[in-house]
Formats: structure tokens, sequence, C-alpha cells
């Protein structure tokens, strides 16, 4: 996997709560994976109807797995407006045209999780396993610490071993599980597993 970047450098994201302008939506990057090039920039308003189409494409097993019923153009509104407000970092990615994964960073509100940010990272079936998804999280991790964050979070139910795995390659180490503590698409409860990167070893201060 390489990657080639054009165009300006992808601002630095701002911090929640403050006034300064969002990263540049404008700037796109292109990357290798693969036989396939793909262009990689942030998320803007108008990817709405893509994001609804990338996500009712998914596998029904996916779908099942989804924090947010992305298929839901008013859902998306509400992600959009979050990556307005500074609270969530997008990285969407195209190929030929078509919008085939992102790679999402979302803060947490409650000044004492302020440390915290999520990773979340979907992937189109067609486009798995050539290396995007790694680049997409390599995005998420390059925010994370533009932000000073100290901590990554990553959240998956218990069947998801493949998720689990992917994680755990990456660093990841897991921090609990936690009974019944999600329902998913068709009302069964599942038990949800949380694990964690630490970004800020040493960095830490406690009182």
């Amino acid at each position: 996997m390489t990657g080639a970047r054009t165009g300006a450098r992808v601002a630095r994201p701002r911090h929640p709560g403050t006034t300064e302008p969002a990263v540049n939506t404008e700037s796109v990057d292109q990357v290798q994976c693969g036989d396939r090039t793909y262009e990689l920039r942030r998320l803007r308003p108008a990817d709405r109807d893509d994001i609804v189409s990338l996500a009712s494409a998914l596998p029904e097993i996916d779908l099942q797995f989804l924090r947010s019923d992305l298929t839901d153009p008013d859902v998306v509104e509400g992600w959009i407006h979050d990556a307005d407000t500074g609270s969530r970092f997008t990285t969407l990615a195209h190929y030929q045209g078509e919008l085939v994964g992102y790679g999402s960073l979302n803060l947490r509100g409650l000044q004492w999780m302020s440390h915290l940010g999520e990773i979340r990272v979907i992937i189109a079936e067609a486009h798995r396993r050539c290396g995007l998804g790694h680049v997409l999280t390599e995005r998420v991790f390059e925010t994370a610490r533009e932000l000073g964050l100290l901590k990554l979070v990553a959240q998956m139910t218990r069947e998801q071993i493949g998720a689990r795995r992917v994680f755990e390659r990456l660093g990841f180490s897991p921090e609990a599980l936690l009974t019944d503590w999600v329902i998913d698409r068709s009302g069964r409860t599942r038990d949800m597993m949380i694990m964690s990167y630490d970004l800020g070893a040493g960095k830490r201060s406690r009182t």
C-alpha cells in the first residue's frame, strides 16, 4: 500500500467549542491500494445521499451492527451536522467517483471524556482486503493525534470476531465486555466489547 497526496494538506481540525474554521473539505488526496487508486477527502454536506447509498448496499450482517441507521437520510443529516460542529471528523474514500468507504473519529461531548475518541471504519464489500481500511484507519489516528487525544476507543459486538482481530492487529486491547448492551435491527440484544488504543503513553496525569 502506498499513498500519494495531492493538493494542500488537510488543515488541523478544530477542537469542539472553538470558532475556528473546520478542516479543508476541498483538499483531495490520492492513495494506491493494490491496483486501484482511491481519492480521499473530508465529508461535505452534499455527501448525504452517497452515504445513504453506501450504507444501503452493505451486507445485511453489517447493517445489523451499524451504530446508527445510515440508510436513513435524516440520520445522516445529523451525522453531517456533527461534522460541522467539530464533534466528528470523517474521511471519505471514492473510487472512480463512487463512495466506497469512510473512516470516522467521533469525540465525546462530556468533559471527563474529552481525551477519548471513537474510531469507526466502513468499507464497501467489493473494496475490502486491499488495504483501504488500513489507510482510513491511519487518517483517524492522524486526526486524533492532531487533536491531542490520549485514547482511541473501538466498540463492537461479541459476534464481530473479524473486527476484533483487525483492531488487535492495530494494537487495540480489550477493556470491557458489557452484557446485552446493544440491540440490533431485528430487536435482539447483544453483548458489546470495548477495545482501546493508548495514544498518550507517558502523557497521562492522575490526581
